[in-house]
């Protein structure tokens, strides 16, 4: 739907970048109407240890909320929506956040080895963002996330946690239903589970896939983003439909998993919202605590790193190079590619690390519904080949789709269902797993689908990909190996030792699987 009351006018609006927007809702409407973005909360005075109004792009950050910011007393405020992540090394660092409806005072984090024994106390940051009404639209809103940073921890360790505030002590008899736990990286690398999906919103179909994911029981879940979908348009505009209160929807879905699973999300186009600041993620911004390990964690929050066991692993925020939806094209000036550069070379020549995983938003390889997008192609794939990456995964096409071994735009080696391939020496496997619980897209007519246990002949398949002039160039492809129209998650397990392997499966919303391969190096 489009905002007349409050957007800007939709032809305007298709040739502005993400910046420009947010400088003309800046410039032309502040005048007739507050435009209060994710660094300005304070000025209102709804949180102490602030002097004034923030720059756009920056939460505002307080240890705690000021004694007038609400009225009701804090024994009446539950926390919700608890959500932990990795800080930039999971041996030792772990983030946790939640939100609340109201104000409150004094918000911190119980934590401790023994359930009954929560004795260390973290305080909690709080970052504040309120959303302005649109007449007729929707309201306006405030939103209070909270976040707290634990840091020397053990690896290898299962701690247990409380999230509260005055007048809420989650290590009261009352609420002691609410300690949930989560468990550091080990030391030395063993084998490890993770999942992955992407474009999840919120749906009974999304509620499923969480429940799968518990059910692999993995170490941590990666999300290739278009995580809530509170943004409808997805064109990184201001006239694009816009509900930020679906955010207490995904967060409330979500808890019963990414309370004691650490949900590593990054950046999708929709995700992009132009309310709150020039790159349009201050909303991420206010809502993630996301390791800050990438090159500008606080204007792209979504380029991150981290290693787990024997696997190195690259979040990237596609925005940034997409021909398809140019609203942040190059909005990082090529700081992003290089420092991709650098942290692969890193990765590959680090001891202990036997494969590098890269995940981000916009499909390389895909031909479903938006296809493959010739930035990401152009800027990253040469990245690829020349560090030789394992696994790369993607969402934004609403489906499972898997590539054979792609080398030099082709295939390097057929990888059908069940059969293993060599990066070294036949190229890198592209996955699209975007089938995370939003409504769910198909494939080019004609196209069957296959899949395990569902294995239909190999045939070349008519689609496109976007070039920078935001044309659709045709192509006729080799390379789409599996196809899978459904709901669907990836799970991936992770072996070190002497023979090093990722073991690779995608699973229905159902538990069956419908493919999987084998990632082994020099083998």
């Amino acid at each position: 739907m489009d905002l007349p009351d409050f957007g800007i006018p939709p032809r305007l609006a298709h040739r502005m970048s993400m910046a420009e927007q947010h400088e003309y809702l800046r410039t032309r409407l502040v005048p007739r109407r507050t435009l209060v973005t994710a660094g300005a909360v304070a000025a209102g005075g709804l949180l102490t240890g602030c002097g004034g109004g923030g720059s756009p792009g920056t939460a505002t950050r307080s240890a705690a909320a000021s004694s007038s910011a609400s009225a009701v007393h804090g024994s009446a405020v539950s926390p919700f929506g608890r959500h932990l992540a990795f800080g930039a090394d999971p041996k030792t660092q772990m983030r946790v956040s939640w939100q609340v409806p109201l104000a409150v005072r004094g918000p911190y984090l119980r934590v401790g080895v023994q359930p009954d024994d929560l004795g260390r106390r973290v305080p909690a940051e709080v970052r504040g963002l309120h959303t302005p009404g649109v007449t007729g639209v929707r309201p306006a809103l405030q939103q209070y996330y909270l976040h707290a940073a634990l840091d020397g921890l053990l690896p290898g360790t299962t701690y247990y946690y409380g999230v509260g505030h005055e007048g809420f002590d989650p290590a009261a008899p009352a609420h002691r239903s609410t300690i949930a736990s989560f468990r550091t990286a080990p030391a030395a690398p063993e084998r490890f589970v993770f999942t992955a999906f992407g474009d999840q919103g919120v749906s009974q179909a999304a509620a499923a896939n969480d429940h799968l994911v518990l059910s692999r029981k993995p170490a941590f879940h990666l999300h290739a983003g278009d995580i809530c979908y509170a943004d409808t348009g997805g064109r990184g505009m201001t006239s694009d439909g816009y509900d930020p209160a679906y955010w207490d929807l995904f967060l409330k879905q979500n808890e019963p998993v990414a309370r004691s699973v650490p949900w590593m999300v990054t950046t999708g186009n929709h995700d992009m919202e132009a309310w709150y600041s020039p790159d349009g993620y201050g909303g991420q911004l206010a809502r993630f605590s996301l390791p800050e390990s990438g090159f500008d964690p606080r204007h792209s929050p979504g380029a991150y790193a981290f290693t787990y066991g024997n696997v190195g692993f690259v979040a990237l925020d596609a925005n940034d190079v997409s021909y398809e939806i140019p609203a942040n094209l190059g909005h990082t000036g090529g700081k992003q590619t290089r420092w991709l550069d650098d942290k692969l070379g890193e990765l590959r020549s680090s001891k202990g690390v036997d494969f590098v995983v890269v995940f981000f938003h916009h499909c390389a390889y895909s031909t479903s519904t938006h296809a493959s997008d010739g930035g990401v192609r152009a800027e990253w794939l040469p990245l690829f080949a020349r560090h030789q990456v394992d696994l790369v995964i993607n969402g934004h096409n609403h489906v499972y789709e898997r590539t054979d071994a792609v080398r030099g735009g082709a295939v390097g080696r057929s990888v059908p269902v069940g059969a293993s391939t060599d990066p070294t020496r036949d190229g890198t496997v592209y996955v699209t797993a975007g089938g995370g619980g939003r409504d769910l897209y198909g494939f080019p007519s004609g196209v069957r689908e296959s899949y395990e246990g569902h294995v239909t002949r190999h045939e070349p398949v008519d689609t496109f990909r976007w070039t920078r002039s935001r044309s659709a160039a045709r192509e006729t492809v080799e390379w789409s190996r599996v196809r899978y129209r459904g709901f669907s998650l990836l799970s991936v397990e992770a072996v070190s030792g002497p023979r090093p392997a990722l073991k690779v499966s995608a699973l229905a919303q159902t538990g069956e699987r419908i493919d999987h391969f084998e990632v082994r190096r020099g083998g």
